[in-house]
């Protein structure tokens, strides 16, 4: 069996009953790296107490029991020295359900449950655990700093990472803390991460806002249906074009989704993003050829669109089209991401005078992005429709509006 610690007055009640009483607790001994139990006098019975170091220089504390000063041990809500010894470190390292405080890490964890519980994608939970550090990781939620937070920030921007990057890093961040401060009423530091992660200036353009005109549109399909025999790609990027969808909600497309008849259209499946309030489909309006090339006498709930291998498409952007789509803006003779055909979809809506409310409905996001990530392209059409209400008087309007009033 292995050695315990030992501490001469921390192990006999009659010694522990010496101390004065006090809020601080009394001889702090190391039982494990990073983990240490000291004893705190009350009036009453004295309780355990575990500090645990967060890897840089803090540490935070837990009661861990009550002392058998004037009881005996039951091995649960009254332990001695030696019994505390194991639940302090069971408390440490997370293997007692009793309420020890969520390091960062583990608000994270619960944030990728939640988003799974909810239907949403888990992106954004493997996103900051990618870029979280060993130390802000282990640090527990309730004892994180806006400077050691706005420390993590600006490390990511001096390494390079785009502000826009950040910005929404910082928003699932957020998202993932806030879960732990609802669930943990300790946790009263909110604005940490509130200040810690605002305020950075991204001078805000989308990741990939490239717009394509309706004839290099035209160009990009064509190349697509070009490079695969099969045709699979291109009814795929055909897909895309007409209904400005992100990949990941034409990867869950059923057949079962397509509707025919005089007015064509699809039951797009939502985004994952967001608090799961929003229906799980949008129809949109298509184009009555592309209705036809979709038609499939497959079950209503096997995949709409197919790889030319049989296998459906991946719901992610950096998925199994993206050298396919590479190959296809090659040949067309354009250049970006296959984002640019959802980019695309919106301007043109835009250009063409729906109103954004529409448009922001069509293509499942909200008018406050649309506005802020469209703006140029909002003023230009809004600047074609108030030129409709223009009077030109031309030559007819009189000289002067100046009318000279008799004498008398």
């Amino acid at each position: 069996m292995a050695r315990r610690p030992r501490a001469f007055r921390l192990e006999s009640r009659s010694n522990r009953l010496r101390f004065p009483v006090r809020e601080k607790p009394y001889d702090f001994t190391t039982i494990s790296p990073g983990i240490s139990i000291g004893y705190r006098r009350n009036r009453s019975a004295g309780v355990w107490v575990v500090r645990v170091a967060d890897g840089r220089g803090g540490n935070w504390t837990k009661r861990v029991a009550l002392a058998d000063d004037f009881e005996e041990s039951n091995g649960e809500q009254v332990l001695t020295f030696w019994e505390a010894q194991d639940k302090a470190r069971k408390l440490a390292r997370g293997n007692a359900d009793d309420g020890r405080p969520a390091s960062v890490a583990e608000a994270v964890d619960a944030y990728e449950r939640d988003l799974i519980a909810r239907g949403g994608s888990t992106r954004n939970a493997a996103r900051i655990r990618k870029h979280l550090t060993p130390t802000l990781a282990a640090k527990p939620v309730g004892l994180v700093t806006a400077r050691e937070l706005s420390a993590w920030r600006d490390t990511l921007l001096a390494d390079g990472m785009k502000p826009a990057t950040v910005v929404r890093l910082a928003k699932a961040t957020k998202a993932a803390l806030n879960l732990a401060a609802r669930r943990d009423r300790r946790i009263g530091n909110r604005n940490a991460w509130r200040d810690g992660l605002s305020g950075i200036t991204e001078g805000y353009t989308s990741r990939n806002l490239q717009r394509l005109n309706d004839v290099q549109v035209g160009a990009v399909v064509a190349a697509a249906y070009a490079i695969d025999r099969t045709r699979a790609f291109g009814l795929y990027v055909e897909t895309l074009a007409v209904t400005g969808a992100r990949c990941s909600q034409a990867a869950r497309l059923t057949v079962g989704d397509l509707q025919g008849g005089a007015e064509p259209r699809l039951l797009m499946p939502c985004s994952r993003k967001g608090r799961g309030r929003k229906p799980a489909t949008r129809s949109v309006p298509i184009t009555a050829s592309l209705a036809a090339k979709l038609q499939s006498n497959r079950p209503a709930d096997a995949p709409l669109l197919l790889r030319s291998d049989g296998r459906a498409w991946q719901s992610t952007q950096a998925g199994d089209h993206e050298t396919l789509y590479r190959q296809a803006a090659e040949r067309a003779g354009v250049t970006g991401s296959i984002y640019a055909l959802r980019h695309s979809s919106i301007v043109r809506a835009l250009l063409k005078g729906v109103p954004v409310r529409i448009v922001a409905a069509g293509h499942d996001t909200s008018i406050g992005q649309i506005e802020k990530t469209y703006s140029a392209y909002i003023t230009e059409f809004s600047d074609a429709l108030t030129r409709r209400a223009l009077v030109d008087f031309g030559e007819s309007a009189p000289a002067s509006n100046v009318v000279s009033l008799g004498r008398g």
